[in-house]
């Protein structure tokens, strides 16, 4: 479980940044009239944000000196 955690060191905290922003986002300039997807709800918002923060934190993780194919 320590292993698997220092691997995904990076990947956390944009996962929490980007679910952070994503409650932002939908407290401040969420959808008036409810039928955006992403911005109508509060778990969207959070759940979307929280995924695009860790595929973008994803970028910044040191990759292995495994044989790649």
């Amino acid at each position: 479980m320590k292993k698997w955690m220092q691997s995904k060191i990076i990947i956390i905290p944009g996962i929490l940044i980007g679910a952070v922003g994503g409650y932002c986002y939908y407290h401040f300039a969420g959808c008036v009239n409810g039928t955006c997807m992403i911005s109508s709800k509060p778990l969207n918002s959070i759940l979307y944000f929280g995924f695009m923060g860790g595929l973008f934190s994803s970028v910044f993780k040191k990759r292995s000196n495994g044989n790649t194919k």
